[in-house]
């Protein structure tokens, strides 16, 4: 459906399409992206309040991409979820999908009509992991936030929850949970590291950083990260420096949480808006949260956030990726292999 543009942004929409047929140029060419988008992703001004608008007189929805180069989870999100013909049929059909380059400058205008570059609004939205996509309701409503890869039978079944509108019935965690397409084990598997009851988590000066760790049974990417990720050497030596509880999503399990407040672990993943699973949330040693991770994560990235927690690169360097980044070129300098993807 054809928006009523101004004169001046139907000139400039005249003009891009001339530039792409000359060109052969995708959609928003005019900001490098991170990784190869789909040529089916939409053409854009980047209004979101516009794009929204349009997607729901379409029946459809907004789903926005945010990404950076050399990100090897951006690249198996393009190459992997949509190289299958099921999503890639299923994301068009239900979603407008735009893409935002996390370090880029093109303008964007939000839904309360600031106007911002790309990396502006990838701060102001706390972008931390990519890929990171955010879906939008029909007024403006995030209903779910993807924050890193999900593969392809988990990202499926995200978009058939935001595709039939089940925010309004349960939660994503809950859906996915039953949704869940592979065979996961039933109960929590267990850790040596773990904290035993009665879990008194409230923190000291001096003291170690906290990690608690949200899971739920039959939740392949848990069970992932106790067959893998934990039994990694360079995991391992980072899991010591912390204090690491674990609690099931939904547990009325009762606790002392880092601020000294008494709660059950139910109340408590509800007040810190925990609806994926596993999560990982960090405090400080003055039980302040300082960073979470609820993303698909493989083991370089992993330990690189206990890392960044633990060694107080938090305080000083905002962006996650960046220390990913830094944390890389530096193991690399000392002749060290590093692989974002093993």
């Amino acid at each position: 459906m054809m928006r009523r543009w101004p004169a001046l942004r139907l000139a400039l929409a005249a003009a891009i399409v001339a530039a792409s047929v000359a060109t052969g140029a995708r959609a928003q060419d005019a900001s490098p992206y991170a990784i190869d988008i789909p040529r089916w992703f939409t053409e854009s001004f980047l209004d979101f309040r516009e794009d929204i608008a349009d997607a729901a007189k379409d029946g459809r929805r907004l789903m926005v991409y945010f990404g950076q180069d050399g990100c090897p989870y951006c690249r198996q999100l393009m190459v992997t979820n949509f190289s299958q013909r099921r999503i890639v049929d299923k994301t068009r059909r239900h979603f407008v999908a735009i893409a935002i380059n996390i370090w880029g400058d093109r303008e964007v205008t939000w839904l309360d009509g600031r106007t911002m570059s790309e990396k502006a609004l990838a701060r102001a939205l706390d972008i931390q992991f990519t890929p990171t996509l955010l879906f939008f309701d029909e007024k403006g409503a995030i209903v779910a936030r993807l924050n890193g890869y999900y593969p392809p039978h988990k990202f499926e079944t995200v978009l058939d929850y935001v595709a039939g509108k089940n925010e309004k019935r349960e939660t994503l965690a809950a859906y996915t949970a039953r949704r869940a397409s592979v065979a996961a084990g039933a109960t929590l598997a267990d850790e040596p590291f773990f904290a035993k009851p009665p879990y008194m988590l409230a923190r000291a000066p001096g003291g170690k950083p906290l990690a608690v760790i949200f899971e739920t049974p039959h939740c392949a990417a848990c069970d992932e990260m106790h067959q893998d990720l934990f039994r990694r050497p360079e995991v391992q030596a980072q899991l010591v420096r912390f204090d690491i509880a674990r609690f099931a999503l939904g547990a009325r399990t009762e606790l002392t949480a880092p601020d000294g407040a008494k709660v059950k672990a139910d109340a408590w993943a509800r007040d810190l808006r925990v609806d994926t699973t596993p999560t990982i949330v960090f405090f400080d040693a003055s039980g302040r949260e300082v960073f979470r991770m609820d993303a698909y994560q493989r083991a370089f990235h992993f330990a690189s956030a206990f890392d960044y927690v633990a060694s107080g690169a938090y305080r000083s360097e905002p962006s996650f990726q960046r220390y990913v980044q830094a944390r890389a070129e530096r193991i690399r300098a000392g002749g060290e292999r590093v692989d974002l993807w093993e």
